[in-house]
Formats: structure tokens, C-alpha cells, sequence
């Protein structure tokens, strides 16, 4: 299986933005996982979060119709209870397999004036296939406290939106997740002139497949990596079920 992530450019043409997408998701072989940027659709449109929310709709079962062959994985702008919520959905067999929102909002962004937290019990490890899969939505990544719920995963994605001013955080701490959990990482960031890209795929001993010149960063999948490295460094990773 591949792992796929993304490095797109987001601009203010939502639908522009969706057929890029869906172009570069058709592009990737079957049997991929496929993570896209924070907002890749929408960036953090504040000014039409209403118009955003309304255009995710749409996005979500056209995105989910690709999905037949395919993990693919992204966050968009929702409504719920006349609350905005920045919302990751994952899919696969034409479904909607997870959804969690963002629970950490970066304060920096104004992202706390806009949207509403999530629910930090929707942040677990899901199963598809055999395979572990958990999500730390951008800014999440700085929680030590959320790294003990992905704790075990095989894979763990990182959707984000990270600034160019604290690239070398966002490449360290992407690499320091993959280390300490003993698994893979799927690091993929906005690629807009003022963000960090930054995007890769990050094995369980640290290395790194990774070009910020590129919209799409893969690397094969081995879960024999995984047990290699979680029995030569025995931390206890195994033993969790």
C-alpha cells in the first residue's frame, strides 16, 4: 500500500480547489491512503464560513465517490447547531469511516473566535483493513496528552495548515511522533507561499520521504516495519491490542 501525502497549494476558489484535488486523488494507485492539507478546499475562510460549510456538502460525497479503492482523508468547514467546527472525514468503500473534529484551536490563527473545539473522545484509533489509523488535526501536534490516544496506531496522519515561521517545528515534531509512537507518520501541509509545506511520510525509525517541490510525497507502506522496530527498541508498543 502506498502512502500518499498531499501538498497543495489552497486558494480562494473553492471548487477550483476541489477538482485539483480530486485530479491528484485520481492520479494515485488503488490501494493508497491519501491525506490532504488542513482546509484544503477552503482555507480559513472566516468571512464565508457559511458559504464553506454549504460547499463542503457537496465536496464530501464527491470526494467519498472516489474513495471506492482508496483511503482518502481531509478536514472541512462544518456546521452543526449553528456552531463552524473544522472537521476531519475519512473514507474508504465509498463511506464515511471516521470523523473527528478539531479539538485544539491554534489561538494564534483567531481560529477560537470562528470555530467551536471538538470532542477530544472522537480522537482514537480507528481499524480499517488490520491496519491502525489515527489523526492529530495541524496544532494538535504540540499535546502530549493527545499523543496517548493515537498511542498504538500503525499509521497516524497529520492534516495541517502550518506556518513557514515554524517549519523546523512542524518537521521535528511530525518526526518525534513517528519516533516515539514506533510507527508511520503521514506529515502533509499547506503549500501557499507563507506555510511551511513540509510534507512526509515518516517510518517508525525516522526516516523521511519528503519534497516541499512536489504536490504529492509517497512512500510504501511495511508493517513488518513496524514490528521490526517496536521489538529491536521494545518500549511496549507491542503489547497493545
Amino acid at each position: 500500500m502506498k502512502l500518499i501525502a498531499l501538498q497543495t497549494k489552497t486558494t480562494q476558489n473553492f471548487q477550483e480547489n476541489l477538482n485539483h484535488l480530486k485530479d491528484l486523488i485520481n492520479s494515485c494507485e488503488k490501494d493508497s491512503l491519501i491525506l490532504a492539507p488542513e482546509l484544503s478546499l477552503s482555507e480559513f475562510s472566516y468571512d464565508r464560513m457559511q458559504e464553506a460549510s454549504d460547499f463542503s456538502i457537496k465536496a464530501i460525497e464527491e470526494l467519498k465517490a472516489l474513495s471506492k479503492d482508496k483511503i482518502i482523508a481531509l478536514t472541512f468547514i462544518t456546521k452543526k447547531d449553528d456552531k463552524f467546527f473544522n472537521t476531519l472525514y475519512m473514507f474508504h468503500n465509498l463511506q464515511i469511516i471516521h470523523t473527528q473534529s478539531k479539538v485544539k484551536l491554534f489561538p494564534l490563527g483567531n481560529e477560537l473566535e470562528h470555530f467551536s473545539c471538538g470532542n477530544e473522545q472522537d480522537i482514537k484509533i480507528i481499524e480499517i483493513n488490520g491496519l491502525k489509523i489515527a489523526t492529530l488535526i495541524c496544532f494538535e501536534l504540540r499535546f502530549p496528552q493527545l499523543w496517548e490516544k493515537v498511542k498504538g496506531a500503525d499509521i497516524i496522519l497529520n492534516p495541517a495548515m502550518w506556518g513557514l515561521k515554524r517549519k523546523e517545528h512542524y518537521e521535528s515534531i511530525s518526526k518525534a511522533l513517528a519516533l516515539v509512537n514506533q510507527c508511520f507518520v503521514i506529515a502533509s501541509n499547506c503549500a501557499n507561499d507563507n506555510m511551511a509545506k513540509g510534507s512526509a511520510i515518516i517510518s517508525p525509525f525516522g526516516n523521511t520521504t519528503k519534497d516541499d517541490s512536489k504536490e504529492i510525497i509517497e512512500a510504501l507502506f511495511d508493517k513488518d516495519e513496524i514490528k521490526k522496530v517496536r521489538t529491536y527498541i521494545d518500549i511496549g508498543l507491542n503489547k497493545i491490542d
